[in-house]
């Protein structure tokens, strides 16, 4: 049985490092991939120490960073999320979790995430005044389901499936990405952890609509309309590889973990992250990350916004008296800091329930 789980975890990897390979970029096609709002952590737990939780992501938060980690959810999760991009003015992002064991092994998930940037004045070219034409509101958003499973006490993989829309008024683009992950425990206690994840795995997107016409009238007092083509685009396909340790110490049931991922984008700058996260008494969480990506250091070269550090923290509240060996449900609220330059830095706070 343990060669059977052995050999699945092989062929589990190599089947995504294959499939990443497929998908893999050069230099030539950096930046060349839309809906990058893909890439964006919008729960606070994971990207308070800078998503580094590849391989010991627990619940919904790890469906950003690999799913396989819904399967460590006994009981129902509820959980919700606003982020401040860049302090508000690269857009606000909402998020809402859900998540349902099934059966003694299963784990369903649903999530929302949507994106919006407030009301945009429209200019035209005979009419470039603010104000004179009205207002539009982009919004990106994309809906997941998801399942996880857990093969066995060391072996969990899990699944998630995301229908992105993008869209103004006028003119509006849809597409489906997949992700797919597997995590590996071992250790005496359980305190070795190994995951890998790949994502955004998707059909081209393109967009349409009646943005995408053109009236003119020509000397002839003639009055035509053109159609232009949008070009597709790729989805910002990734593979997420990390590890993890934890140092448990029994007096006041004290937790450090150590963890360490890598990220190959297909379309971006690969990204190494590092972080730590400190627990005690499973009610308060610290948490710190850096996330370094080539030519980081230097504003000519840097090709992100962010410039690597992230901290935050989680509050666990017990709704009830705790007992040995039963579950008590709590509340729990997340905070996340992301540092940015030239922009300001992004926040975000979320709450969590789990019953």
């Amino acid at each position: 049985m343990k060669n059977r789980y052995r050999i699945l975890v092989m062929v589990s990897l190599v089947s995504l490092l294959s499939v990443s390979a497929a998908f893999a970029g050069n230099d030539d096609r950096r930046g060349t991939a839309g809906a990058n709002e893909l890439l964006i952590n919008p729960w606070a737990r994971s990207s308070g120490w800078a998503g580094v939780n590849t391989a010991n992501g627990i619940g919904i938060d790890a469906l950003f960073t690999n799913v396989a980690g819904l399967t460590f959810l006994n009981k129902t999760e509820v959980m919700y999320t606003n982020t401040q991009w860049f302090g508000g003015y690269g857009g606000t992002i909402n998020a809402f979790g859900l998540g349902q064991p099934v059966g003694e092994r299963g784990v369903l998930g649903l999530s929302v995430v949507a994106m919006g940037f407030g009301d945009i004045p429209i200019t035209t070219v005979n009419s470039p005044e603010q104000g004179a034409n009205g207002t539009f509101s982009p919004s990106l958003m994309n809906i997941s389901a998801s399942y996880a499973h857990k093969f066995s006490q060391s072996i969990r993989g899990g699944i998630n499936i995301k229908i992105i829309t993008e869209s103004t008024d006028n003119v509006s683009g849809t597409g489906v990405a997949i992700d797919a992950g597997i995590q590996y425990v071992t250790g005496a206690d359980d305190n070795v952890k190994f995951g890998i994840a790949l994502k955004n795995v998707g059909t081209p997107m393109h967009f349409s609509g009646d943005g995408m016409s053109l009236t003119l009238v020509n000397d002839q007092d003639v009055t035509s309309t053109y159609e232009t083509r949008s070009a597709s685009f790729e989805m910002p396909t990734c593979l997420n590889i990390g590890g993890s340790y934890d140092f448990l110490f029994e007096k006041f049931d004290q937790r450090l973990t150590v963890a360490a991922s890598f990220t190959s984008n297909a379309f971006l700058r690969d990204d190494y992250k590092i972080g730590l996260e400190y627990s005690i008494f499973n009610i308060l969480q610290l948490r710190a990350g850096y996330a370094f990506q080539s030519g980081i250091f230097k504003e000519d070269s840097r090709a992100t916004a962010y410039t690597g550090p992230s901290a935050g923290a989680s509050v666990a509240i017990p709704l009830g008296k705790r007992k040995e060996g039963v579950h008590i449900p709590t509340i729990t609220i997340d905070y996340s800091y992301r540092a940015a330059a030239p922009f300001s830095s992004s926040h975000s706070i979320g709450i969590a329930l789990n019953l």
